[in-house]
């Protein structure tokens, strides 16, 4: 009897094992797969147990969501809602995934999708997997392929809800076109969308906001490498190390656990508080750690354009050093709404200059440019040469600082930090109110220049007498030597106009000067070949220019160059600096144009936007003056023939300079047309009778300065070829003409340029650029 019952406990037992491994298991593993369900009260955990993921509801509500929440601490601190703006009213439902990597929520008993995640464009689906990772994010992914977890089919790290977790990215990705950002629960009962949401704005430079709706409420300034301009407390601390990315694929800020045994969280509140909770372990709750905003001069735009919150103060709003209340009676009843102006205003006067001011929050940056390169003093060179321009600075303050940030537009939501705390920025001033901010610096300087200036002339005639001593000592050298050829290679024929005194630079020295003609150091490639920058000894830039030996181009426009821009001298010219001649390499040494050409703002949405009207007419004025020396003041008549935006290359200053001679012609000095069997140039840019029958003219430079430097590509900032209007079919040389007919011109100008247009001076613009291009020549 003994021994029977000892069987049949037996069986008792094994027949419990046997069914216990039977039960489907889902809350013990970390994964769903296609073949698996996930039912109400069943959930799936990260590896190390520290989310887990399934139906919940939250307290005081009778709706039902899928979201992730901590396991091992704070059970029931939801982290991501699936949900949120689709609840479930019953629990007769399912979470599964679709054979096409699709995260589905449907009713059990009729199918019918209540919500699904967002299916893939780009990647190849195939025996998908869903998993909990123990950072909080459910990733989808191709089984057999972990390796690929940071790049997945779908991941719930980029749909936030209310929490940055560590790890997760708070951007933009500009190759999936994903912009993550969090958004609050409606309310601590209900997790839809409330009203407040944070995220990164790219209308400028880079920087993190808060908005309630459609208004900023916050902003936490643009990075400067070493923090968030408006948050002086982030600083490096053993919790966690955060990061700000900026490049061509993504633009997102990041926080990572320095210590993982801590737990920490972002958290946007229903409120539109931003947190920084820390989990307290032995009180078993979430404290406090940090918020982004201090005080109410963390409101956005508390003072105005031009004005300073400073808490210290009473009242807390004033007005920037040099700037005065926009409306007296407002400012005094301490509404700071239309802020302050330029006590002098500013009439874009050559004069003018830049005031710098410290300790502060940097203003808005929806209204700026940025480049990553710069040094301090070319973003100055910049700033100036632009009107619109208000303010700039270094985008990077660590070390000896380097990036340029501009400002156009009013300065706002500034705010003023204690000694050694905030940013610098240098804003535009008229040339009465330079350094204002110091004026015993100021006075002490123009003390400095009425000293300076007797032994600066003294010094000028001393350089001078050097120079030319210096001068027609290697003249006379020159004139001494006899150039050698290389074996294998005759001398070229010369002559006397052809027997230029130019220097010529030694291969070697422009290998060095552009690092063995690196990658690197390339601006671009025209027909004659790739042009690289270079650096001399003596710390002038240079660009070389290099004949390819594929190019289309050869000896004889080489030399066409040569000949002709050595013999050119005018400030609205690329100046020739040399050339070398040395074994099959031939090049062309220029003066180093840091703009580049005209083309790569005119036809850029954002460089666009740094051309206003008063730069783009400066542009125009310079471009005509130099073809009227090359028509008509110079020595030579020259004949471009290749006018282009790209060949018109601009200086520091913004000066334009006409290049690229390789097509020139040389008229005598009566001759006022030729024939030509080969026609060159550029289509689009050509004059009809040339391209036609290959007549040409000084009046061809003018077709090409009529259609493309002032009709078309600078005024309104659309390439000529390859433009069709859609209502009408015209090319844009009949679009204008159609508009200038119906009184309409204004319609041609760039939208980019605003306000800053003066309508007299664009409108002579067009009617001077459909004077060029007129049917008859």
């Amino acid at each position: 009897m003994e021994e029977r019952r000892m069987t049949n406990t037996m069986l008792i037992f094994v027949f419990l094992v046997v069914l216990y491994a039977s039960i489907p298991r889902t809350h013990a593993a970390d994964t769903i797969s296609t073949n698996q369900i996930l039912r109400y009260n069943e959930t799936i955990t990260s590896p190390q147990e520290t989310f887990e993921l399934g139906f919940f509801s939250p307290p005081n509500s009778k709706n039902h969501y899928v979201g992730i929440w901590y396991k091992k601490i704070s059970t029931g601190t939801v982290v991501w809602v699936a949900n949120r703006n689709t609840p479930l009213t019953h629990t007769s439902v399912e979470l599964t995934l679709t054979l096409h990597g699709v995260l589905v929520i449907r009713e059990a008993t009729t199918g019918n999708v209540i919500w699904s995640s967002a299916i893939s464009s780009t990647k190849s689906v195939f025996n998908p997997i869903g998993q909990l990772l123990d950072t909080g994010n459910f990733v989808i992914y191709n089984e057999g392929d972990k390796t690929n977890q940071e790049d997945p089919i779908w991941q719930g790290f980029d749909f936030m809800t209310d929490t940055l977790l560590p790890g997760m990215k708070q951007g933009r990705d500009f190759v999936t076109g994903v912009e993550r950002y969090y958004t609050s629960w409606r309310s601590k009962e209900d997790p839809a969308s409330g009203e407040f949401s944070t995220s990164i704005d790219t209308r400028g430079y880079p920087q993190p906001i808060r908005t309630q709706g459609q208004k900023i409420t916050y902003r936490v300034g643009p990075w400067n490498e070493l923090r968030f301009s408006g948050a002086p407390h982030l600083r490096p601390n053993p919790i966690y190390s955060f990061t700000f990315v900026i490049n061509e694929r993504e633009i997102y800020y990041q926080y990572n656990l320095i210590n993982t045994s801590v737990f920490t969280r972002m958290v946007l509140q229903p409120n539109g508080n931003i947190e920084r909770l820390l989990w307290i372990d032995s009180k078993q709750e979430w404290n406090l750690y940090l918020t982004p905003e201090i005080d109410h001069c963390d409101r956005y735009a508390m003072c105005g354009p031009y004005s300073s919150c400073n808490i210290g103060k009473s009242p807390v709003c004033e007005c920037l050093k040099g700037f005065e209340p926009t409306s007296p009676d407002q400012w005094s009843f301490v509404d700071w709404s239309q802020g302050c102006r330029h006590t002098i205003a500013l009439d874009c006067e050559p004069g003018e200059g830049f005031n710098k001011y410290s300790n502060l929050k940097l203003p808005d940056t929806q209204r700026s440019w940025y480049n990553l390169t710069m040094t301090l003093v070319e973003c100055e060179k910049m700033c100036k040469s632009n009107c619109s321009c208000t303010a700039y600075t270094n985008t990077n303050v660590s070390g000896s600082g380097s990036g340029c940030l501009l400002w156009f537009g009013g300065l706002i939501d500034i705010r003023t930090f204690a000694e050694n705390t905030g940013d610098t920025i240098y804003i535009r001033m008229p040339a009465s109110q330079l350094d204002l901010t110091d004026n015993s610096k100021s006075s002490g300087a123009g003390r400095r220049i009425r000293v300076i200036v007797p032994i600066a002339f003294v010094a000028l005639v001393i350089l001078v007498s050097i120079c030319l001593f210096y001068h027609c000592k290697r003249k006379k050298q020159q004139q001494q030597v006899t150039p050698k050829n290389e074996p294998g290679h005759e001398p070229e024929n010369r002559s006397g106009d052809e027997d230029l005194e130019l220097p010529l630079f030694c291969l070697s020295t422009l290998l060095t000067a552009t690092n063995n003609f690196s990658i690197n150091n390339k601006l671009g490639e025209g027909g004659f070949g790739p042009v690289y920058k270079g650096l001399l000894e003596d710390e002038q830039e240079i660009a070389v220019k290099r004949l390819a030996k594929t190019s289309t181009q050869g000896l004889h426009e080489f030399k066409n160059e040569v000949i002709l821009i050595s013999k050119l001298q005018h400030r609205n010219l690329v100046k020739l600096l040399g050339c070398c001649i040395e074994g099959t390499e031939k090049m062309l040494i220029y003066e180093y144009m840091s703009n580049k050409g005209l083309d790569s703002f005119i036809f850029d949405k954002t460089q666009s936007e740094l051309l206003d009207w008063p730069t783009r007419y400066h542009i125009i004025i310079g471009i005509a003056r130099g073809l009227l020396y090359l028509h008509q003041d110079s020595r030579l008549r020259i004949i471009h023939r290749d006018l282009k935006v790209s060949n018109i290359l601009l200086d520091t200053d913004m000066n334009p300079k006409i290049s690229d001679f390789g097509m020139a012609r040389i008229f005598g000095g009566n001759q006022i047309e030729a024939n030509t069997n080969k026609v060159v140039g550029t289509y689009g840019y050509m004059a009809p009778e040339y391209a036609g029958d290959g007549i040409f003219s000084i009046k061809s430079d003018i077709y090409s300065f009529g259609v493309v430097l002032v009709l078309l590509e600078i005024v309104c900032g659309e390439k000529n070829r390859g433009f069709v209007n859609k209502d009408h079919s015209n090319n844009l040389v009949g679009h204008a003409w159609r508009l200038h007919n119906e009184d309409q011109s204004l319609q041609l100008v760039a939208k980019c340029l605003g306000e800053s247009i003066n309508v007299s001076q664009v409108q002579r613009s067009i009617h001077v650029g459909l004077l060029c291009v007129q049917c008859h020549p």
